[in-house]
């Protein structure tokens, strides 16, 4: 292969989606060596089941990433939704559908609000969704200090439910999870929105002269977002029946790094939102792989965490720079 060739080759959008997937394989490969049950179908299946609302915030997180933004409220707004629905359910008695239907609409209208704000007052993303961060998570303390725990019998049957797959099983939560993935992919390469949505991320003033929206394109982008973080907030209620002011602390760290790992560049514009399920997976392998081990502490997740990113940086770096010299 000519060095022409091999540039080509790396600066194509799929990459390091690429590269995402051969690491995952890599780990999976060697981890199945060095630990027997590893690649059993139900360990696999169960990556999916544990991360399932981890990959819908990711999935909301990737078009802001495109759009060339970033948002930091969502793992506050994940815990605000399990505050919302375990007290309305628990104490008002509300009916499940009612309460699901409520926080998904909050979800999206907070995530618009701060689009509007970082349209229209020309604010960082990351400062106004700062804000939003600390404004969710101030109002989970306000419906309550303590844990509420969800005895509804949908959730419970929800949580409880293990439906059959090639003699497995899986939630259904993380079907939920796969088809709003599946939709999300759908919407970002073959709708107008999601055409929008890279184009304001590669060059937000070609797109405005090009007679894009591109303020409503990003006021969508972030109520995507919002909805993304309300929804797995749902499926986080389902998973741990309970709703708590402390849940999914770093979370939204968490979704950034896996959108990244999955190959979408923190500049906008360039990547695929099927990356943050490998992103994801990615993620869920290391967790695993260190339970299996079972000396090492949890928090050496977070340092191959923090060591993987700083080389999908620098590979992503070097992306741009090749790009920039053809």
């Amino acid at each position: 292969m000519t060095a022409a060739r091999m540039r080509a080759f790396a600066n194509a959008p799929w990459f390091t989606s690429l590269v995402t997937v051969f690491l995952l394989v890599t780990m999976l490969g060697l981890g199945g060596a060095a630990y027997p049950g590893l690649l059993s179908l139900q360990v696999m299946l169960n990556l999916l089941i544990d991360n399932a609302f981890l990959l819908v915030i990711a999935v909301g997180m990737s078009f802001v990433i495109l759009s060339g933004g970033i948002d930091l409220s969502v793992g506050s707004v994940l815990a605000l939704t399990t505050m919302i629905c375990a007290w309305l359910l628990q104490k008002a008695h509300w009916p499940p559908v009612a309460v699901i239907a409520l926080v998904l609409l909050l979800g999206a209208a907070f995530g618009a609000g701060m689009g509007a704000v970082i349209h229209f007052f020309k604010l960082q993303p990351f400062i106004v969704t700062l804000a939003g961060m600390f404004l969710a998570r101030g109002l989970c303390y306000l419906v309550s200090i303590d844990s509420i725990t969800i005895e509804d019998p949908f959730f419970v049957a929800m949580s409880q439910t293990q439906l059959p797959f090639l003699g497995g099983f899986v939630s259904p939560g993380a079907l939920i999870a796969l088809a709003m993935l599946a939709l999300a992919v759908w919407v970002a390469h073959f709708s107008s929105f999601g055409r929008a949505v890279y184009a304001v991320g590669g060059n937000e003033q070609s797109a405005e002269m090009m007679g894009l929206r591109v303020g409503r394109t990003k006021i969508l982008v972030y109520a995507l977002s919002g909805f993304c973080a309300a929804l797995a907030g749902v499926l986080f209620s389902f998973y741990m029946l309970s709703g708590y002011g402390l849940h999914a602390q770093g979370t939204e760290l968490d979704a950034i790094a896996a959108v990244v790992i999955g190959g979408t560049l923190l500049t906008g514009g360039y990547g695929y939102v099927a990356g943050a399920l490998s992103g994801v997976l990615v993620l869920g392998t290391i967790q695993t792989l260190i339970a299996f081990d079972g000396t090492l502490s949890s928090w050496w997740t977070k340092i191959v965490i923090g060591a993987l990113l700083f080389v999908f940086c620098v590979v992503q770096r070097v992306m741009s720079i090749g790009k920039t010299k053809t």
